[in-house]
């Protein structure tokens, strides 16, 4: 099993993840509702286990607490990946949620890079700000060593937008993680 276990402290959060690409339980729990179903969404369609309980200043606003979940949630992708020998090493995936369509793709190169495109027209889902959504993203992209790339195609209601996005990239991230023979590169490591 390919596991990982990654902590981290500050003074505005407190984050520990425990993470298996080839599935176990799911529990979530950091204080922001909305974020603690995108994050739910995520690891059922990325078919993982996970683990995640983090506590921040929310009294502050969330950014540190969805930044900071990125970055750990990254770091224990990253070691639970280990070489990266033997994966698929690319994933796409589209995820229709009503009348929005997100469309994900994917690298886990260990070059990291984030491009993200969407348009929120809701500024907030409960205690969650929209804008943390590219925040989350990039933290987790640039901690995990993946080249990502999110887009909303199109959709009017954020809940929906933010969601596909998350299921999106849970299912590609699955197909990229699949084991297979060999690396998958010209160089023949990742």
């Amino acid at each position: 099993m390919r596991k990982a276990s990654e902590s981290r402290r500050t003074k505005e959060t407190n984050i520990t993840v425990e993470l298996c690409l080839d599935g176990g339980e799911v529990e979530v729990s950091t204080g922001i509702g909305f974020f603690d179903h995108m994050l739910t969404a995520f690891a059922v369609h990325g078919r993982f286990g996970l683990h995640l309980h983090a506590e921040g200043d929310l009294f502050v606003d969330c950014h540190h607490t969805v930044e900071d979940t990125g970055i750990v949630l990254g770091k224990a992708f990253a070691k639970a990946l280990g070489d990266k020998s033997g994966i698929a090493r690319y994933g796409s995936f589209y995820i229709p949620m009503d009348e929005s369509l997100a469309f994900t793709s994917l690298d886990i190169s260990g070059r990291p890079f984030l491009v993200f495109h969407a348009d929120f027209q809701q500024d907030r889902i409960g205690d969650f700000d929209t804008c943390m959504t590219e925040e989350f993203l990039r933290a987790f992209a640039m901690n995990s060593g993946i080249t990502l790339h999110c887009s909303v195609l199109y959709g009017t209601n954020a809940h929906h937008q933010i969601e596909a996005i998350f299921k999106s990239l849970g299912h590609a991230l699955h197909q990229a993680v699949a084991q297979q023979d060999g690396t998958l590169s010209t160089k023949g490591v990742l």
